[in-house]
């Protein structure tokens, strides 16, 4: 046959002229980063093991890295750790609140979707683990799953290892299911609009205005950004566009970024020195909201919301707000419905 017998596929084909395939089962699996636990030094020692372990977080040499996770920071580093989640647990569950958002969003997906798609959830570090939910989930008869990592902007060190965790997943399975992974979402209009309302909702809940609200997104070393990882882009498109929804100047709503630790360079400015010299510039009322997370964590409840609030009433400042996450919102489950429904296509009715 020449390439002239060849069929051509119709201009007017669409994806959903043809249904899925009988008795195909579809799953989406959410995955956030991932939690100690227990708010202990021994199981906070655990969970930064394999989370500092990870060639995409630390890109160092090993025979340079290892020594000091091992010799330095994992002997160091876990108690003051533990106490910080400590101050932010869920003593009625007895969990993270990372651990208990995510779980509540999946249970709200779910409720969407009823019995038409199976929806799990894991953690990319900590339990439960992608191997172990991706066995579940195929054990429950899916066979065609969509990984849904739930960090807004893309990164290396999140997303990719995301990928890399399903990676190692798959390798382990005889068969495997066909997947899907969705990509990030920090410039889409039903993200922008639940982070919108929901500051809205806050905003109006406060007896006081802010004279700046800071946009504070996770740190990153500047040097992965300089060797083309996409991360800053991400998070200045998503600042640009929530300015623009809010009506907002990049003057009053300014980007920083948090969670800044060695002796590199990271993304600057930095959301604490900020803080520090708005107070010390006679700023008295400021918020900030964190988009990087969809749920609550010790990075939004510890470092912004105690630790943040310290810095910036330390220096001058009278009224601090740390803006709630999407978390198990109408608005968060909205999101994630109108990414899945989209990732899914020509594989639901």
């Amino acid at each position: 046959m020449d390439s002239g017998d060849i069929p051509i596929a119709s201009a007017n084909y669409r994806p959903d002229d043809h249904p899925p395939i009988p008795d195909e089962t579809c799953a989406v699996l959410i995955v956030n980063l991932g939690t100690p636990d227990a708010a202990t030094p021994k199981a906070v020692r655990r969970y930064l093991r394999e989370f500092l372990s990870d060639t995409r977080v630390v890109d160092l040499p090993r025979a340079v890295w290892l020594p000091i996770l091992h010799g330095v920071i994992l002997n160091v580093r876990p108690a003051a750790t533990a106490r910080n989640y400590a101050k932010i647990w869920r003593a009625e569950s007895d969990e993270s609140p990372l651990r208990y958002y995510t779980r509540a969003q999946a249970q709200a997906l779910q409720a969407v979707f009823g019995d038409g798609v199976i929806v799990d959830w894991a953690m990319r570090y900590g339990n439960p683990s992608i191997a172990e939910r991706m066995s579940a989930l195929t054990e429950a008869g899916a066979t065609r799953i969509l990984i849904l990592p739930l960090y807004p902007q893309y990164s290396a060190t999140t997303t990719a290892s995301v990928v890399d965790a399903l990676g190692a997943a798959l390798r382990r399975m005889r068969w495997q299911p066909a997947v899907r992974t969705a990509p990030p979402f920090h410039d889409e209009p039903a993200y922008i609009s639940a982070l919108a309302a929901t500051t809205r909702q806050r905003l109006a809940a406060l007896e006081w205005a802010p004279e700046r609200v800071l946009i504070s997104f996770h740190g990153l070393p500047e040097r992965y950004f300089l060797a083309g990882d996409p991360y800053h882009c991400h998070c200045a498109k998503t600042a640009r566009l929530l300015r623009a929804e809010m009506g907002w100047t990049e003057d009053f709503a300014p980007m920083t970024f948090q969670s800044i630790f060695g002796r590199e360079k990271w993304l600057e400015p930095a959301t604490e020195n900020v803080l520090t010299a708005l107070a010390d510039d006679g700023v008295k009322k400021v918020a900030v909201i964190t988009p990087g997370f969809v749920a609550d964590c010790i990075e939004t409840l510890e470092e912004i919301a105690i630790a943040g609030r310290e810095t910036f009433l330390d220096h001058g400042g009278d009224a601090f707000d740390a803006i709630p996450c999407l978390n198990d919102s109408a608005e968060m489950t909205g999101l994630l419905e109108t990414i899945v429904r989209r990732e899914l296509a020509g594989w639901l009715p």
